[in-house]
This record gives C-alpha cells, sequence and structure tokens, in this order.
C-alpha cells in the first residue's frame, strides 16, 4: 500500500467535503451500501461530515444486486461539485463504461477531484485512462482481465487498497471498508476512523493482503486447524513452541507445519509474528499501557523484540506507530 504524506495534527477533513458516489444499472448493491456507511451516514458527533449525493449513470430506475430498483438524487452533472467521487463496482470487465461518464471522471479530475474504486469499479478509472502509470489493484477474479485489457497499469494484485494521493483503489468487495477507512483517517485523523469503524464493528485496519482470501483446497483436519488458530488467538500472550501446537492438533511437528502453510499461506511462526503485531498495534492505538506491557502481552517477551518485528514489518517504532494513530489522535 502507497501512503500519502503524514498529514499534521488539528484534522479539519477535506477543503470540499461533497462526496458522490456513482449509481448504474446493475449496481453492486454491496459496494453501494459500503460508500453510504462510511460517508453518508450522518455523524453528528463529527464537525463538518461529509456531504453525500449518489449520481446516476444511465436514466430511470436502474436495476441493482438482490433484485432492487433505485433511482439517484441527481445525474451526471452532479459529480461537477464533488471533491470525492466513488465508483462502487461495475457491471462488468467487459462492459464499456459510457463515454459521458468518462468525459466526467477526466473532468473530475483535472479540477482535483479524489476518485476512488471499490472492486470491480477499477475497470471504469482505467478506461477513462486515469490509471496509466499508477499502480492499482482490484478483486483477484480480476486482475487477469485487468492486466490485460490495461498493460499500462503496475497492478498490485496482493493488497487490499492502493493510494495513489489523487486516486484511490480497493481490492474485493469488502476491502472497500479498508480503503474508506484509510480516506477517513487521511481527512480526519485516527480518532474519528476508530469511531467510524467502532459503529461499523470492523477492524480500524487490516494487515495482508489478498492472497489469504483466494480458495485453495481444504486440508485434511482443517477443522481441527481452524480450532488451533482460533486457540492461538486467545493465547498470544503464550510461548506456544511448535510441539505444543503439534500435541494439541494431534498432528506431527512436520505434518501440522505442511498443513499451517497450504490453510495460511504462513509458518506457525510467521503466523504468530503477523497476529500478535495485529495486536499490538490495537492495543498501541486504544491503550496507554507502556510499550513493556504491550510485548508481554503480545507474546513478544521483551520490548526489544517487539520493536524490532515492528520495525521489520511496518517500517516504524512502535512509539511512533503511536503517536500517528493512538486514540487520541
Amino acid at each position: 500500500m502507497k501512503n500519502p504524506p503524514k498529514r499534521p495534527r488539528g484534522f479539519s477533513g477535506p477543503a470540499n467535503r461533497h462526496v458522490a458516489a456513482l449509481v448504474y444499472d446493475g449496481l453492486c448493491t454491496f459496494e453501494y451500501g459500503i460508500a453510504v456507511e462510511m460517508f453518508g451516514i450522518a455523524r453528528p458527533e463529527v464537525d463538518e461530515w461529509y456531504r453525500f449525493a449518489s449520481c446516476a449513470v444511465d436514466d430511470g430506475p436502474m436495476r441493482a444486486a438482490g433484485g432492487l430498483r433505485v433511482q439517484a438524487d441527481r445525474g451526471l452533472e452532479g459529480l461537477a461539485r464533488a471533491g470525492t467521487i466513488i465508483v462502487p463496482g461495475w457491471r462488468g470487465a467487459d462492459a464499456p463504461p459510457p463515454p459521458a461518464l468518462l468525459d466526467a471522471l477526466r473532468a473530475a479530475h483535472r479540477r482535483g477531484a479524489r476518485l476512488m474504486s471499490f472492486c470491480s469499479g477499477v475497470f471504469v478509472l482505467a478506461a477513462a485512462g486515469l490509471l496509466d502509470g499508477r499502480a492499482a489493484t482490484t478483486h483477484w477474479r480480476y486482475v487477469d482481465a485487468l492486466r490485460a485489457r490495461h498493460p499500462r497499469i503496475r497492478l498490485a494484485p496482493d493488497v487490499l487498497y492502493v493510494d495513489e494521493g489523487e486516486v484511490m483503489t480497493s481490492a474485493g468487495s469488502a476491502a472497500a471498508i479498508d480503503l474508506s477507512l484509510h480516506l477517513i483517517r487521511r481527512d480526519y485523523g485516527p480518532r474519528i476512523a476508530n469511531q467510524v469503524a467502532r459503529r461499523a464493528v470492523v477492524p480500524t485496519h487490516r494487515d495482508g493482503g489478498q492472497a489469504q482470501f483466494i480458495p485453495s483446497p481444504l486440508p485434511e483436519q482443517g477443522a481441527a486447524l481452524g480450532k488451533l488458530l482460533e486457540w492461538m488467538r486467545r493465547n498470544l500472550a503464550e510461548p506456544l513452541p511448535l510441539g505444543m501446537l503439534a500435541e494439541r492438533a494431534r498432528m506431527s511437528e512436520r505434518t501440522l507445519l505442511r498443513r499451517f502453510e497450504e490453510a495460511t499461506g504462513r509458518s506457525p511462526k510467521q503466523w504468530l509474528v503477523h497476529e500478535r503485531l495485529g495486536r499490538a498495534r490495537e492495543l498501541l492505538e486504544g491503550s496507554d499501557l507502556a510499550v513493556e506491557q504491550i510485548a508481554d502481552q503480545c507474546g513478544f517477551g521483551s520490548a526489544d523484540t517487539l520493536r524490532h518485528h515492528f520495525r521489520r514489518a511496518l517500517k516504524v517504532s512502535p512509539a511512533r506507530y503511536r503517536e500517528r494513530f493512538a486514540h487520541g489522535g
């Protein structure tokens, strides 16, 4: 993921708070719902929240997934005042966007509007030429089609979202939540992003990429392994040596290593570091515990070990991370 330059303290929202989400015939209902949930719900606890509107790509009532019919607030002329435009999916990789839509998006980009695509919506931004020479992502199912149709895009297929400043793309459907929270964090700071995440009952941010969501054959004893993973998450503070894990899973150490990597893409040691880092980030953001206490609660054993893994994975120290993302903003 590419991050924009850090903004100073005292987040006050974007200069242009108007957010426009496209509505089209064949609308991806889930992706559109994410746009509404993240940007369209009133949040009285926040001064000057986004001002949300839907903009129709097609004439008349339009079909949406799930047997719905939808009608937008306004047409494409509504994009002219938007500071942020969301493309919540698209009706297909082979469905060419209307020229009027592409022209409107190009004009919005020229005047400095931010453009975001959710999932297959990347094909609309790509058709407008707005991703040429840029990094972008999409759902893993569409990677080959996007690469074949738009070879000038620097495709990043293994991430949840890509931020190129004024142009942003997200991967599969739920990754739209990750990208939306990222933009809210950019605009309003970590405290508000955390509030939005809590209201939606989702993590403030997720680690990893799409590889963990690509289906693979379920290994034998998959149920036992799933129970083991849940048990490991509940006991991150413990040492959890391989022998103990193998005994609990009723497998040999060699079999456990093979099954574990088949299921998670990581060795048990790598998986534990990943999970412990995730827990450490939560504690750094939402608690006042000292780094030494967090290291102990997450199973790193010492603050030095936590700092080592934090710098290696996130390129920043725990103290610096807390300064940027703690609940106090």
